[in-house]
């Protein structure tokens, strides 16, 4: 099939305020065909998204040449019919948005394009609608939570309906609900209207939707594939930094203490399919021996102060954006939520639950208009309250680290804090090397690197130093991985984890099941501005069906377990453990296949 994409020898550099040449691509070859569906892969910094611009000629190439159908991207001349073409979602929503209003940002580009009233009308509501975001077509975007903004950058390209759909980690922030759902959209676009897909992910299992995976690693093509064939090489994959789907992964396990299990599935189906071929009848229930699941090595042991006096609490929160004004919206109805010295508690919910709007109460940006925020004993609604004080031992890493550094330096940046608490000048500088060095940068090498020059990995870990710089006595971390590629955020979580052993307590936010369900100690669910479910990891994942219901999901590990069962292949007589990791579904499954019939 003729290429509607063809890239040879691609180049690009780029060159730094100091005049430094940065080498972003090396000698770059790849045709993607009409109709086709790519997933690119790669680590931090390996030029997925420098490549995704040369796409729709927002970059040049420094050297070589990108073909978008018979058009060169050098050629000025036809840069409207390039972008026309190839739409592109980009990885942080708030540089796409333009417009006050929903509806009217993702009608700017029909408009643009000349399309007539009627039929720009029909694809605003038709975007809007699969995206999920029709009730929130009048509002303004700076209102809405992250994995909103990104559904309306999502809409307005598909309003533009081009040929190729170019999305860089446009599903990052989203929901695993919210995220299925653009997949869907994505596919169907794909199979019924031909629409070319170019997807950048650092979510293994939307890979595998992919007809083709194109593995990126220091500006160059380092593997490609089928995801069949990309996926096998688990050991190849991980030297890239990256990771195989967690239900490769549990099919990799069991086939470690079973060599007939096949290593390579890679969807649900496929592993109740080998399950069966290997287990043809139920296991009966008295042939069970006992099963006993060991927690993650990673999560924490419970709080050894069981009576002790929580650090936070929350009754009954509210609290109204544009309160007072035609534009009044009530984000926050009734959450209520604990948490204790030493725990980490993970918060869950679906993109626009409320639960940025929530955390950002525990250091005082935003104050209740209705119940009460208690934090180390002080009513935050008090007019004594130090404000200044509590935001030192209260941490809040945002969603988009972007938004919190501003310095030139990452030195200054991470300085900024202690500076404006007045300390001498030993005391900053030793702050800002303990703070580097526990997110894992070297002191030496990154205080004199520009900000606007890092990853996204890095910028992620410098915004983090930053509030460690404060030395908090809590750290609340919105969505700190998403983006990550899956070394960069093992690294972080590893990073957190120890932490948290020096004695912070910790509120994480995530969509990532997988992660709260390896760090967590307790996870708090929030729906519709209220708190919806509270308990371990192990009680919260066992409502599978309500998790789903929320528009969230439970662990592909669990998934796993649950589909086996809901084929007849598990013994219903028998009470099976709740399962959340690779480890756990495996060393489960391993024992059921081994269990004499």
């Amino acid at each position: 099939m003729q290429p509607i994409i063809r890239i040879e020898n691609l180049h690009h550099t780029f060159t730094s305020s100091a005049g430094e040449a940065i080498p972003a691509l090396r000698g770059v070859n790849l045709s993607i065909a009409q109709g086709e569906y790519v997933a690119i892969l790669g680590h931090n910094g390996s030029g997925k998204s420098t490549l995704a611009k040369h796409l729709n000629a927002l970059l040049l190439p420094t050297q070589g040449d990108v073909w978008v159908k018979e058009w060169n991207t050098r050629d000025v001349g036809q840069h409207r019919a390039i972008r026309t073409t190839v739409g592109m979602v980009f990885q942080t929503p708030d540089n796409q948005i333009i417009a006050t209003i929903v509806e009217e940002d993702i009608a700017f580009g029909p408009e643009n394009l000349g399309v007539p009233r009627a039929e720009m009308q029909r694809r605003v509501d038709w975007s809007l609608e699969q995206v999920d975001m029709l009730p929130h077509r009048h509002r303004a975007p700076h209102l809405l939570s992250g994995g909103q903004k990104q559904r309306v950058c999502i809409a307005g390209v598909l309003a533009m309906q081009p040929q190729v759909l170019v999305l860089d980690e446009s599903t990052a922030m989203l929901d695993p609900l919210g995220r299925q759902e653009v997949l869907d959209v994505v596919r169907r676009l794909n199979q019924e209207q031909g629409v070319t897909v170019v997807a950048i992910t650092h979510f293994m299992r939307e890979a595998v939707e992919a007809d083709r995976i194109v593995v990126m690693a220091e500006g160059q093509i380092a593997l490609e594939g089928t995801p069949r064939e990309l996926f096998r090489q688990g050991d190849r994959l991980r030297a890239l930094q990256l990771d195989v789907p967690p239900v490769t992964e549990v099919a990799q396990q069991i086939h470690a203490q079973i060599p007939s299990f096949p290593p390579d599935l890679l969807t649900i189906d496929e592993v109740v399919a080998a399950f069966s071929n290997l287990r043809a009848a139920p296991v009966p229930a008295t042939a069970i021996p006992p099963i006993v699941i060991e927690p993650p090595a990673s999560v924490p042991a419970p709080s050894e102060q069981p009576d002790s006096e929580p650090v936070i609490t929350v009754e009954h929160l509210v609290h109204d954006y544009m309160r007072g004004t035609p534009l009044e919206v009530r984000a926050i109805h009734d959450v209520s939520l604990t948490v204790y010295p030493g725990e980490i508690v993970g918060i869950l919910g679906h993109t626009g639950s409320g639960k940025s709007t929530v955390v950002q109460h525990l250091n005082g940006l935003l104050r209740a208009d209705g119940g009460r925020v208690v934090v180390f004993g002080q009513d935050l609604a008090g007019s004594g309250v130090d404000v200044r004080a509590l935001r030192r031992q209260v941490g809040l890493v945002f969603q988009f680290p972007e938004a919190q550094l501003f310095e030139r330096y990452v030195g200054d940046d991470i300085a900024f804090g202690p500076r404006n608490l007045r300390l001498d000048r030993a005391e900053i500088r030793a702050r800002v090397q303990r703070a580097m060095a526990a997110v894992g940068l070297d002191f030496d090498e990154f205080k004199d690197r520009h900000t606007f020059s890092l990853s996204g990995g890095e910028r992620r870990r410098v915004a983090l130093a930053g509030v460690l710089a404060l030395e908090p006595r809590i750290l609340v971390l919105d969505e700190p991985t998403a983006g990550l590629d899956p070394a960069a955020r093992e690294q972080l979580l590893e990073h957190i984890l120890a932490l948290h052993r020096s004695g912070i307590s910790l509120v994480m936010i995530s969509h990532n099941m997988e992660e709260l369900a390896a760090i967590c100690q307790r996870l708090v669910v929030i729906a519709e501005g209220r708190t919806v479910m509270e308990g371990p990891p192990r009680a919260i994942f066992a409502n599978s069906a309500r998790l789903r219901e929320l528009g969230l999901d439970v662990p592909a590990s669990t998934a796993v377990v649950e589909a086996i069962a809901e084929a007849g292949l598990l013994p219903l007589a028998a009470e099976l453990p709740i399962v959340y990791t690779a480890q756990q579904a495996a060393a489960l499954l391993t024992q059921l296949l081994e269990t004499p019939a």
